[in-house]
Formats: C-alpha cells, sequence, structure tokens
C-alpha cells in the first residue's frame, strides 16, 4: 500500500542567541528534506527556558532563515503561546497515575547509581510538589533512524521515569516537543545528533500519549573540537545574513552535497540545492570537525 500521508518537517530553534553554522547546517538540511520530497516545512520557536533566551533572538533568527532563502509554511509556532496546553496534559496524566512528583536531588540520583530509580512513584502517600515524572513503562531502548540506521541507547536510561515539569516550574523539552510534535502532524523530525539518545524518550513518551510516532533523521554535528558542537552557549559566532551565499555553499558540502552556483539571488540557490539533494550523500557519523 502506498503511504499517501503528506510529509511535513520542521526546524525547531531555542531563541537563546543568532543562528550559527550548526543551526544553519539543521535549518538547511531539514528544508532541503522536506522540499525534495515536496512537503512541507514548518519553523517553531522553543521559547520555554526565559533563563536561556536573549532578548529579540527569536526575531533574528526568522530574519536570517528569510535572507537564506529559506521559507516557511503556515504561522511560525511559539511554545510560550502553548503553556496551556502543556499543563493540561500533565494534569491529566497526574490524574490517571500516569505521573507523579518527585523531590529526589542530583546529589541522591548520583547514589542510585546515576539512574533514577522510580522511588517517589512508589510512595503509598504521594507528593504533591516537586518536579514532574511521566511513568515510563515502555523504556524503549532502540529506534530506527531514516539515517543512522539502528540505534541503541543505554537500558538504564532508556527505562528511567524522566522528568516532563521541573521542579522550577519549567516545562521539560521532552514534552513540549513532543506535544508539539503532534499537533503540527510532523511525520519526520530532522535535527542534529545531539538529540539522537534522548529520541527514546521522545519514542516512549509517543506510546505512553498513544499518539503515531513520526520517523526520525539525525544529521551530523559541526563540531570545533572532539565532543564539542558548535553551539550558542560556547559563543559560536553568528552566520552571515548580508552575504549567505558563502555559507550556504559551505553547508551543502558539510552535508555532502554539491556545492550549488553562488549567484546573486538566493532562492536560486536554495532552488538548485533542492533539485540535487541526495540524503544517501549525507555522511553518517555523529559530529564532524571544521576545519580551523
Amino acid at each position: 500500500m502506498v503511504n499517501t500521508t503528506p510529509y511535513i518537517g520542521r526546524f525547531a530553534p531555542s531563541p537563546s542567541g543568532p543562528l550559527h553554522f550548526g543551526s544553519l547546517i539543521a535549518a538547511l538540511g531539514s528544508f532541503l528534506r522536506a522540499r525534495s520530497l515536496g512537503g512541507k516545512w514548518l519553523v517553531r520557536i522553543e521559547d520555554i527556558d526565559p533563563p536561556r533566551e536573549i532578548a529579540g533572538a527569536s526575531s533574528a533568527i526568522l530574519k536570517t532563515l528569510e535572507a537564506y532563502g529559506l521559507e516557511w509554511d503556515e504561522s511560525v509556532l511559539y511554545q510560550s503561546q502553548r503553556l496551556d496546553v502543556y499543563q493540561a496534559r500533565i494534569e491529566q496524566l497526574l490524574q490517571d497515575n500516569q505521573a507523579y512528583y518527585c523531590q529526589c536531588t542530583r546529589k541522591q540520583i548520583q547514589a542510585m547509581g546515576g539512574s533514577y530509580d522510580g522511588r517517589c512513584g512508589q510512595l503509598l502517600q504521594p507528593l504533591n510538589q516537586g518536579a514532574i515524572r511521566v511513568r515510563n513503562p515502555f523504556a524503549v531502548e532502540h529506534f530506527v533512524d531514516q539515517h543512522m540506521g539502528h540505534v541503541s541507547v543505554d537500558s538504564a536510561f532508556a527505562a528511567e521515569d524522566f522528568i516532563i515539569k521541573r521542579s522550577d516550574g519549567l516545562y521539560a523539552y521532552q514534552l513540549a516537543v513532543v506535544l508539539d510534535d503532534i499537533f503540527q502532524q510532523i511525520t519526520e523530525v530532522v535535527r542534529g545528533c545531539d538529540l539522537l539518545e534522548p529520541t527514546c524518550r521522545q519514542e516512549s513518551l509517543y506510546q505512553i500519549l498513544k499518539a503515531p510516532t513520526p520517523q526520525w533523521l539525525h544529521l551530523p554535528l559541526a563540531c570545533a573540537e572532539k565532543g564539542r558542537k558548535l553551539s550558542k552557549q560556547n559563543h559560536a559566532p553568528a552566520i552571515d545574513n548580508l552575504y549567505p551565499q558563502a555559507s550556504i555553499n559551505a553547508a551543502l558540502v558539510f552535508l555532502g552535497q554539491q556545492p550549488v552556483t553562488a549567484e546573486s539571488q538566493v532562492s536560486k540557490m536554495i532552488e538548485q540545492a533542492v533539485s540535487q539533494f541526495d540524503l544517501s550523500k549525507v555522511p553518517k557519523q555523529s559530529e564532524i570537525l571544521l576545519d580551523t
């Protein structure tokens, strides 16, 4: 039977700084994958961690995407506008005894061997404050990545009852990203290999929520040195909005693609990149060191 479900992909940056070359890899890779399959490409701003956010970063990110010819479909979704949705789902999980409060500290978890053992979920008198963890009966240890192939994760990590709302009241990434991907009907998640391992928890959460799971496709990370990806936290420089042509071709080469003609019209470059995109040429490694 032919799958007639329309492809919907997305790019979901956090507004903790301007887009850098590593961000461009994720944005361009997800865009090329979506457009080469005739699908939609959505943009979501993951702004649910105010202490890490920088004023003006959201609009700067969108302006950079426009400068690079990465035009999105539909309206931009801001996670900060969906807090009521996250809270309603958590309350339902608590009511159904699929989640519980936990007050264990990092030091206590280290004393458990580094993996949380579920003890707060077994109390005869449940707690009513602290972080909130979801009960994880599925413990997904394996999944198939559309590019990296069969992926296995540590069984203890996979089995943990993980946090869905932090003790400081902020919603956890795992919950928000899954609820938003369900809401936006994302059919394939294309992102960097830094999120390869947490995918198992998202797989578990999809099963807990009884929702269809998207496909996964993880791209190599751009690293300044082994084990140290380019990131806003380590002050990776912003990409150039005024002359994006050079960065576009550098990102294409990083992804194993042929560079395109560096025209003055960025839209023509992106159009050519879409037409020649070949997933099989993307390197199958978790990180690539950049020449310095």
